[in-house]
């Protein structure tokens, strides 16, 4: 019985591709719920009328009054962004990106992925203007949503595959995260950057004094969160530094250490954010009401130029960095997969729904005309992805060689983690 239940055991990065999968098929139901709603008479002013409640307190007067839009957007997100961190750290410390062998080639794809569908934007929206601030809209990928729609596949969808995207989107959310605390920061409080800067020494002491409960860090990540959203950098980055101060037991080739501090946190926040906090911010966030506009508006600047990112840029910047990076040596392609397949989750990364949302509102903050016109670009450039990159994988054919098949690509997936 014992054997047998090592054989069900499952790695954190299992449960994770398969949590993220569950939860990305309920982020599409959310954000489907959503426009719904936006545009339904009788429900569409309530649903409005809920996430502009003034709920208070003013916590920092930029801000005023907090709102349900607030609580979910700047509160309930540095919950995702805490998780996001977590997986950062543990992929770069204790996964697949603990080496620089395997860091290479999610690191070039990521990069090349995020710079093309900037590119492409900027090319469309103009290099200056009004609308140069949402050239990063279209720079991040939608892990949950990518993954879902993989799990839609089945086992068309080569393991192999499935760690590429994952480690992809990993190195993606670090970028995204950079972008938040650098391109969208305003003016800064010094004083509060101080009291932030000496929590986190704090966390780090205690890291190093080898405090492995998580009630102290997750109190100060608390208090961390207050100084930043005070301080003029997004809250949101709290989280993220956060996550970095828990500790972590590295276990390489086996299953997470049960005691470690960071894989407990990790797998507690997984269901949390998965099935809660990332539909709840789609929903919040992707319903726009299409009353008064035509399909015209497709071919405004904002959302052309984001729809463009997301489907165009995205799709040859990731599959073009890997084909050079294979071709120059620098890096191999993931195995027991075609250049077929390849293609197809490159087209799927550009899904970028979660973040590409929030990076909109960071980017248009109270303008409500050009953030709808952010949700319809993000949710048509999405869309897109996400049913060419499903058809591809879809009816491409199978890696059929026989020098690596999908069973092999499992074992190896098992094994790294």
């Amino acid at each position: 019985m014992a054997a047998k239940n090592d054989r069900v055991a499952r790695s954190a990065l299992r449960d994770f591709l398969q949590s993220e999968a569950a939860g990305g098929i309920i982020l599409m139901a959310a954000a489907a719920l959503a426009m719904i709603v936006a545009n339904l008479p009788g429900l569409s002013e309530g649903y409005f009328h809920f996430l502009h409640a003034d709920t208070g307190p003013v916590i920092s007067p930029k801000y005023g009054s907090m709102t349900v839009h607030l609580w979910i957007n700047d509160a309930l997100m540095a919950i995702f962004f805490l998780f996001v961190g977590l997986e950062i750290k543990r992929e770069f410390v204790d996964g697949r990106l603990a080496t620089w062998e395997h860091r290479r080639l999610p690191i070039v794809a990521a990069a090349a992925g995020m710079v093309g569908p900037a590119l492409v934007y900027l090319f469309i929206a103009g290099w200056s203007g009004p609308l140069v601030n949402g050239w990063a809209i279209p720079a991040a990928t939608d892990i949950a949503f990518a993954i879902g729609v993989l799990a839609l596949l089945g086992s068309r969808a080569p393991a192999s595959l499935k760690l590429f995207l994952t480690t992809v989107a990993i190195v993606d959310d670090m970028g995204a995260v950079a972008i938040i605390a650098i391109a969208y920061t305003a003016e800064l409080s010094t004083l509060y950057l101080a009291l932030g800067a000496l929590l986190m020494a704090t966390m780090y002491v205690l890291n190093r004094s080898g405090v492995k409960k998580l009630t102290p860090y997750l109190l100060l990540g608390a208090a961390l969160w207050y100084f930043v959203f005070m301080s003029g950098v997004h809250a949101t980055i709290a989280g993220v530094l956060t996550a970095m101060m828990v500790p972590i037991t590295a276990s390489p080739g086996v299953r997470d250490d049960a005691e470690s501090p960071l894989h407990r946190l990790e797998h507690a926040l997984a269901p949390w954010v998965a099935y809660l906090i990332v539909p709840v911010f789609g929903f919040a966030n992707a319903g726009v009401s299409l009353a008064g506009m035509s399909p015209a508006i497709l071919l405004e600047p904002l959302p052309l130029g984001i729809a463009a990112g997301l489907f165009i840029g995205k799709q040859v910047g990731i599959f073009g960095s890997v084909w050079a990076a294979a071709k120059t040596g620098f890096a191999s392609p993931p195995g027991g997969a075609t250049w077929l397949q390849l293609y197809g989750v490159a087209m799927l990364c550009g899904i970028g729904f979660t973040m590409s949302l929030f990076i909109g509102g960071l980017a248009f903050p109270g303008n409500e005309l050009l953030v709808d016109e952010v949700k319809i670009g993000v949710l048509t450039g999405s869309i897109l992805s996400a049913v060419v990159g499903f058809l591809i994988l879809r009816f491409s054919p199978r890696w059929n060689d026989g020098r690596r098949g999908d069973a092999d690509c499992d074992a190896s997936v098992t094994q790294a983690v």
